[in-house]
């Protein structure tokens, strides 16, 4: 007995990466077109049809991507944040510099991150309609303030580690640091209330944050 020989053609590599780049390319057309839909008309607003249309793309095309509103926003959220909080993840993994100094500059980042009007809209939308749908607050959590608590949590131990801090509760401690970085001038911004958003501004910000910081947790301090 003969066997039939397969004359489907094999995908080659170079055929298989440049699919794989395609795929990439629609799957970012589509998370620009829904952020742009997100911002304007909130989660609750937004729909598939919407989404769809901005991102140029048939319904078809977006449900084989995303199967509902919710793992698009989610996935949305997560490749906005990766970018976001880069800059803050780069500089704790940094070494080298005294700990006051990395606080500062830390905290100097943080505060323009989330000054950044999409960090804005975003956290607006999340904090109006959380109570109505609850996976944009695991999806804010998960792929935003959490993801920042983690490497904060971990670079604050590793100080603490090195005698540079004295913490004990280094997951505690990442977090009285976000809250220290969001006082004055972003829980203001958030309101929309008028507030001295100046580069100096936040400059300064970041220096009375971390002198705070290291007077809770500074070895000359215990």
């Amino acid at each position: 007995m003969t066997s039939t020989p397969d004359t489907h053609p094999q995908s080659t590599p170079d055929e298989s990466s440049a699919s794989l780049c395609q795929l990439r390319a629609k799957r970012e057309q589509i998370l620009q077109g829904a952020e742009k839909v997100f911002l304007a008309s909130g989660y609750e607003g937004a729909s598939m049809s919407q989404i769809a249309r901005e991102a140029g793309v048939s319904k078809g095309t977006l449900y084989n991507h995303f199967d509902g509103k919710a793992s698009l926003f989610s996935a949305f959220f997560e490749e906005r944040s990766k970018t976001k909080l880069a800059p803050i993840e780069a500089i704790s993994r940094e070494e080298g510099q005294d700990v006051h100094t990395v606080l500062r500059r830390l905290a100097e980042t943080a505060i323009k991150m989330m000054l950044n009007p999409t960090s804005m809209d975003l956290y607006r939308i999340i904090v109006g309609e959380a109570g109505k749908f609850p996976n944009l607050a695991d999806a804010f959590w998960q792929h935003g303030f959490g993801r920042t608590l983690h490497n904060l949590s971990d670079w604050l131990r590793r100080r603490s580690d090195a005698g540079e801090l004295v913490i004990e509760d280094p997951d505690f401690a990442a977090e009285q640091l976000m809250i220290l970085c969001q006082a004055r001038i972003v829980h203001r911004r958030r309101l929309m209330l008028p507030v001295d958003d100046s580069p100096e501004a936040i400059s300064r910000l970041a220096g009375v944050t971390a002198n705070s910081f290291m007077k809770i947790y500074g070895p000359d301090h215990q």
